[in-house]
């Protein structure tokens, strides 16, 4: 293990050699992997424009990535590969399968079945790129934790933004952003190459089924995982749809080029979450784990709630909201991670987070499909109020963790 060269004065913070690059590699290395997801979501105008593919159809793009990485996700937990593989080395061998069934699309009629079969494999792969990135990350942290994964956080949180830009500026050739996140994708497995882990990982135990599920056995852990599924309920399905939201309110104010509008203020949306993410990570290690959480589920239900008041009323006061929204819809997200990587046993850190994950990404697709239904029913100004139950819950879950006795292992004692 890397010896300590200093401590720093405030907290228990400790300075490693080459920390800061490191962990900054590590966030590129992310960022350019996760672009095989991000580019989904550039490339469906472009489909439905130059193919004439319905909506529904062309959505598989980015909707068979996601059930993938469910998939692989719970597959890798189930068989501990977080922590039975050199996370680095696994990061690399699924940033390059991802990346080539990911390019094997440009040579291949993007209406037929095996286009869509390699977006469901690279969501597979993706199951060793996010969760086992958060694991080395927290490698590195020395009383710092909430704040090295909240900054792995905003980094993807940027890089899901950046595609609602790219849209409003008019459909791009959807070869493009399909050859540059393959080719981002390589370029992190050699990146990834070059980051050292921050201490020694601990040795995985013998192989049982059974020990993929001990985020949901162990109470401390359940609460947290709970708190997290909370949170999920609500944050994809509001980035999915917010967009929608949007564009009815500009059209129905009779705005010209609505969708134009829309869909920049739907970037910024997303895009100022980095900041949430981040800052919510540096107050965590300050002021606790479930405290931080707390507040930004109260926030954020508040919002869900509030926001179809803003529908009509002025475009100010509409935007603000929404951009509070963007803020503190992801300001918790990293904390749950952090936790769970605080709480679990140390051979079980890299199963007990994709186990988190997997659980938190299959919700997501039942909330996403919710909210157009919800809508067609009360419209889509009150389409979010069916959101708030998922921050609700996720506060009673984390209020429930605050109180119990292993809630001393958060953020060095700050529960």
């Amino acid at each position: 293990m890397k010896k300590l060269v200093g401590c720093m004065a405030a907290g228990t913070e400790t300075v490693l050699p080459g920390k800061g690059r490191f962990v900054a590699l590590l966030a590129v290395a992310e960022v350019l992997a996760m672009t095989l997801w991000f580019s989904a979501t550039a490339v469906v105008p472009s489909l439905i424009r130059d193919y004439g593919i319905e909506p529904a159809h062309a959505s598989l793009f980015t909707s068979l990535v996601q059930v993938g990485f469910v998939v692989g996700t719970l597959g890798s937990a189930i068989l501990g590969l977080a922590d039975r593989l050199e996370p680095r080395r696994f990061f690399a061998a699924s940033a390059v399968i991802a990346g080539t069934a990911n390019g094997i699309i440009l040579f291949l009629d993007p209406t037929g079945p095996v286009v869509l079969a390699m977006r469901f494999l690279t969501g597979i792969c993706m199951a060793g790129i996010y969760p086992v990135g958060v694991k080395i990350v927290t490698t590195w942290a020395r009383g710092d934790r909430g704040l090295l994964v909240g900054v792995l956080v905003a980094a993807l949180t940027l890089g899901s933004a950046f595609p609602h830009l790219f849209n409003s500026l008019g459909a791009v050739d959807w070869r493009i952003p399909i050859a540059c996140s393959s080719l981002s994708a390589l370029l992190a497995a050699v990146l990834i190459g070059f980051v050292s882990l921050g201490g020694e990982t601990a040795k995985a135990p013998p192989f049982r089924i059974g020990l993929a599920f001990e985020g949901f056995r162990r109470p401390a852990m359940r609460y947290a995982n709970f708190g997290y599924l909370g949170h999920m309920w609500e944050l994809y399905a509001m980035w999915a749809w917010i967009g929608l939201f949007l564009l009815s309110s500009y059209r129905d104010r009779g705005i010209e080029d609505a969708p134009f509008w829309a869909a920049f203020t739907h970037f910024w949306v997303l895009a100022i979450g980095a900041a949430g993410a981040a800052g919510a990570g540096w107050i965590a290690d300050r002021w606790g784990r479930t405290a931080t959480t707390i507040v930004a589920m109260s926030v954020s239900a508040a919002c869900s709630l509030l926001v179809g008041i803003t529908y009509d009323a002025p475009i100010a006061a509409m935007v603000t909201l929404c951009l509070v929204w963007g803020i503190f819809v992801i300001a918790d997200s990293a904390q749950f991670s952090a936790a769970i990587s605080e709480l679990a046993p140390a051979n079980l850190v890299g199963t007990s987070i994709t186990i988190q994950t997997s659980a938190g990404f299959l919700l997501t697709l039942a909330a996403i499909h919710v909210i157009p239904w919800f809508a067609n029913l009360v419209g889509w100004e009150w389409s979010f109020v069916i959101l708030a139950p998922g921050p609700l819950f996720g506060i009673w879950a984390m209020a429930k963790l605050r109180r119990h006795p292993d809630a001393v292992h958060l953020a060095d004692g700050r529960r």
